[in-house]
């Protein structure tokens, strides 16, 4: 059977591989957005939400790889002294998506520094009906599957191949929605730290959709930044609060003894 191929198998492994690294971010915000569901709701929330945005992966997936060029086409060109550049669906995608998920991800900052009772700020999550977040969620989950997508077709085109790695990877995020909700529940500090990577996420989609469009700002073009220094620069945030949590620790116990003394 053609698809069970040394070739194919091969690329579904390397596939796997991919969605799992991408997917990375996408179950961040999963984790996150779901807290404003309510709290009975917030499991179910994030399960329909997964499997809804797996069914309709596989549909943009059929589109993108039978009408690739018409993805491709702009929709409209801008070309004056302020900006320039070509727009078509995919850029438009990026923008938006990385513009929403910015403001997210700045408004929920905000929000955790004007708060003075955590209690009251768990209170005020579920502030959304559970359709609405889900429909929030299978909408970002949809624009993170374009760089998913895009990146999977320049290493296969065959179809099934790229279903079972989107079904594969879905079923992964199942699995470990619900844990990373609940570690993130018991340790408030890491949900800091999470929005503040779905801030260089919003900044990644931005510098895609510019790179994309061929964007030139004031005559400065905006380039795509490289998935390696998106990585590097998640590991040095983790380490930089890996390190300064064991400081605070070290300050607490110092700062015990010396009242101790007195």
């Amino acid at each position: 059977m053609e698809l069970l191929s040394f070739e194919n198998l091969g690329n579904l492994v390397v596939l796997l591989f991919l969605q799992a690294v991408l997917g990375f971010d996408n179950l961040l915000y999963i984790s996150i957005e779901s807290k404003r569901a309510p709290e009975k709701d917030q499991a179910k929330v994030r399960r329909n939400a997964i499997l809804i945005a797996i069914g309709l992966r596989i549909a943009l997936l059929f589109l993108m790889v039978n009408l690739i060029d018409s993805f491709t086409e702009p929709f409209f060109t801008l070309h004056n002294r302020f900006i320039e550049g070509a727009f078509n669906f995919p850029v438009i995608v990026f923008l938006c998506g990385g513009g929403f998920i910015m403001y997210t991800a700045v408004k929920e900052i905000g929000h955790m520094m004007a708060i003075e009772d955590l209690g009251t700020d768990v209170a005020n999550k579920g502030s959304k009906s559970a359709k609405q977040v889900i429909a929030t969620l299978v909408m970002m989950n949809l624009v993170f599957s374009f760089d998913s997508i895009l990146s999977a077709l320049a290493i296969t085109k065959v179809f099934m191949v790229l279903a079972l790695a989107i079904i594969g990877s879905g079923m992964a995020m199942l699995f470990l929605a619900d844990h990373v909700s609940e570690f993130l529940q018991r340790n408030r500090k890491y949900e800091v730290l999470g929005l503040f990577i779905l801030l260089i996420v919003g900044v990644v989609l931005l510098g895609e959709g510019g790179h994309t469009a061929l964007l030139r700002i004031f005559g400065y073009a905006v380039e795509a930044l490289s998935k390696t220094t998106f990585y590097f620069s998640i590991a040095v945030l983790v380490l930089v609060d890996v390190i300064q949590s064991k400081y605070q620790r070290k300050l607490a116990v110092e700062r015990s003894r010396v009242a101790g003394r007195r």
